[in-house]
Formats: C-alpha cells, structure tokens, sequence
C-alpha cells in the first residue's frame, strides 16, 4: 500500500538525488570549462615567451627561428603544440609533435578553438598575433579528459550513495513532519458515539496544523451537540408519544367493555386497538433507527458459532413460515464464526425471513444460505414471491417504502415500511451491507446481508 509516508519518502529521496545530479553535472561542466580557461592561460604565457625569445625580425629565417626555439625552449615544445607562421602564410617552424600536419593560417583575431589533431586527438588551440607572427600554441586534451572520466566514473558510485542516503532521511522526514498529522487521526479514532467529549490536542505555534486542528474541534463540538439532540428527541419521543397512545389504549379498553352488546362498535373499538398497537411499532422502530443512525445504539459484540446459531433461528423462522403455511428450509450453514450482536442480528435475520414469508405464496419455499465469501460472512434469504420491479430496487431499503402490490390479496400483508430500513442500519452498525436482487431463474427475491468474517484458526 503506497502511504502518504511512502510517497513523501520517495519524491523527497527524487528530489535529493536530481538534485545532486545536476549539481554533479553543472560541476562536470565547470571543471572542464575551469580546465580550458587554465590552458589558455597557460597559452597566453607561452606565446609572451616565445614572442620574446623570437623577437620582432621579420628577416628571420625558419631555421632560425627553429635553433632559437630549440635552444631555449625545447622542452615547452615538447609539451605544446607549436606552429609559428609569418603574416604572409609562410609557415616558419612546427613542433615535432605535429607530424605532418600543417595547421592553418588564419587572418582572424586572437581566438581560442577545440581541432582534432592526427594522432594527438583532441586539442585545445590558441592562435595570436604578435608583431610579424602568428603563433598557434595548443595543448592537447587527453589528459584533462581522462580526467573527467574519472570524474564521472566517481559521481556514478557517489550519486547511489546520495540516493540510498536521502531515501533514510526522507522516511525520517516524512515520519517527523507527520507525526502531528498522526496525532490527530489516532485522537480523531478514538471519538466514537459513546467518547464525544474527547478533542485533539492543538500544537503550538500559529501553522496550517493548528488551523486544522481548531476546524476539525470545532466540527467534533457540532457533532457531540446533534448527537446529544438525537438521544434528547429519542428520550423525548418515546416519553411525549409512547404514554399518550397507552392512555388512549387504556380509554378505549375501558369504553370497549362498557359496550359488550353492541357488536358494531366493539369491533371498531377493535380496529383502533389495532392501530394503536402499530403505532406502537412504528414509534418503536423510528426510535430504534434513530439510535441505530447516530451511534448511540450500544453493541454487545460476541463471537458467533454461526451454524449453532442459524440452527436455532431456524426453529422460529420454521414456526413463522408455518402459519402462514410457507415452507422454510437452511440450504446452506457452513462452519464459520462473525463478531456481532446476537440479538441485533437475530433481529435482522428473522425480520428478511418475516418479510420473505408475507411476499411467499401459500405451498412457496423460502431458504437460508450461511457462508464464507473471502473476508465476508454472507447470508441469503430467498423467496419465491412475485419480486420487486427493477425500478424499485434501488430504493427498498428507505424509510416508510412500500412496495407496489401486484394483487388485492397483498394489501392485507403490508407493514409500516421501517422493517428493511431497519435491517440496513443493523449490517452498518456492524461494518456490513445488504442488497437485493430478483431472483434471475424464476419470480422471488434474494436479499444478501455481508459482514466481516472472524478467520477460522
């Protein structure tokens, strides 16, 4: 996994070694100019030597010239390249180290020039004129070029050497300048529902750092207060609505007796008893997801024996499906265990059998999967009901969504719309998900709860 740490690491080492790389390279081409700049020095002092031990006699002849050089400055020509010519084109004297090649004359002013020589190579050559001559001293550039082949061949090891450096210094840089951003994610972690007082700690000073600090406090102070109002309108709902509708119910209890011999009205007195007890529910179940939503829901985590325990959820699911005379089966209950709330995921599972009973026709079959699916524990729950339209899929899982019926018959079976909100909410609260899908080899549903697997030892 390429981290934040990892990436600073590599481009601050990319960084370090391109660097370094240019300055090597802009020191290579300075010391081959400082290499050349130092030769024409040396030119400019050889030609002041030959100019005077020549002289200004334009009588002079090649031979000379060639006894004074030889005298004087014999093993200057040895060194240098030497070609001394009149004004004319007249060539007086080379240095034995020419061979035979004649350099030319030229008529331009003093310059400085790289010419290949035969068998000399590369040669760095100054002309002048002074008094009736012109002089071509040069040197030859093998030795300063076997110079900076060394040069190079030593910054090749010493760059590696940079690169394996700067990537130790990089992770010691990066892991020094994010420590405070390290800080705020393991306090940031540590404020759950049930920890909102805590705040990160601002670091000194008056940086970006600080400035994120104070927005992200500030932003955990909003969420504690609407957290607080959630669990304040939880505590209020079930308080203002739950003892209205019992002192109703009592009410009408208490009418209802009182009128054993009108039939009619009993029996309407029954339908508000009823719809008393669904709001009930209702009231319930928006409390349960309004706890479930904002974390305040607490989890009794345990390690689940999962075919111990989809055995014996079958038991009930098999009574459910039996009264309404649907046939209920376990297809699939593979070893395996999940860290969950027992009660909360026995509540999410026989609520999809529930609903995948009231949507199965009479003589239909509704079965569970149990098993493993890489790190995830999946459950399925598949109906032979007339489905959902595709159209609708994508929105099952809302608050108060009720499907279309398809027949007159399924009118009675609807129920408030909260149950499958409530399923989604309980497989988040475990790090999970659900889904659903048509069933693609006949008509039905197949609902698919995922939630993280604890691995076999």
């Amino acid at each position: 996994m390429r981290t934040f740490t990892f990436r600073i690491t590599c481009r601050f080492a990319i960084l370090v070694t391109a660097t370094t790389a240019v300055v090597l390279t802009i020191g290579g081409v300075l010391l081959d100019r400082q290499i050349e700049r130092g030769l024409e020095l040396l030119h400019d002092i050889e030609v002041r030597e030959l100019a005077e031990l020549i002289g200004p006699d334009e009588k002079l002849t090649s031979e000379g010239i060639s006894n004074r050089i030889k005298h004087d400055a014999d093993s200057d020509a040895a060194l240098f390249v030497m070609q001394v010519a009149d004004l004319k084109g007249n060539i007086l004297f080379r240095s034995d180290n020419l061979g035979e090649t004649i350099l030319s004359v030229s008529t331009m002013p003093d310059q400085h020039e790289t010419v290949t020589v035969p068998f000399l190579g590369r040669v760095h050559m100054s002309v002048y004129t002074t008094g009736p001559w012109r002089i071509h001293i040069g040197s030859p550039l093998e030795p300063s070029e076997r110079l900076m082949r060394d040069y190079a061949r030593m910054c090749l090891p010493l760059l590696f050497g940079v690169g394996l450096v700067s990537v130790g210094l990089g992770y010691a840089f990066s892991r020094a300048t994010l420590r405070p951003i390290r800080a705020i994610e393991t306090t940031a972690r540590r404020i759950r529902a049930d920890n909102l007082a805590e705040r990160i700690p601002e670091p000194a000073g008056r940086d970006e750092l600080t400035s994120l600090t104070q927005l992200l406090n500030q932003t955990f102070d909003r969420l504690e207060a609407s957290f607080e109002q959630v669990r304040r309108f939880a505590a209020d709902a079930s308080h203002e609505l739950k003892t209205p509708l019992a002192l109703i119910r009592l009410n009408v209890e208490k009418v209802r007796s009182r009128l054993p011999a009108d039939g009619e009205s009993t029996a309407a007195l029954g339908d508000v008893l009823e719809e008393i007890g669904r709001m009930h529910q209702v009231v319930d179940r928006l409390l349960f997801l309004a706890q479930a939503e904002s974390g305040a829901l607490p989890l009794a985590l345990q390690t689940i024996d999962l075919p111990v325990f989809i055995a014996t959820l079958a038991e009930d699911a098999q009574a459910l499906a039996e009264d309404r005379g649907v046939r209920f089966e376990v297809a699939r209950n593979e070893s395996g265990t999940v860290q969950a709330d027992p009660d909360l995921l026995r509540q999410l599972l026989l609520n999809l059998v529930a609903n995948a009973v009231t949507a199965s026709p009479a003589g239909g079959r509704v079965h569970i999967d149990s098993f493993a699916a890489d790190a995830q524990w999946t459950f399925t729950i598949t109906d032979e009901g007339p489905g959902i339209p595709a159209i609708e899929l994508p929105r099952i899982f809302g608050r108060f969504f009720q499907v279309t019926p398809r027949a007159a018959a399924l009118e009675s079976r609807r129920g408030h719309g909260l149950g499958l909100a409530i399923c989604k909410s309980i497989a988040e609260l475990h790090g999970g998900r659900i889904g659903a899908e048509n069933r693609p080899d006949r008509p039905g549903l197949r609902v698919s709860v995922s939630l993280p697997r604890v691995p076999m030892d």
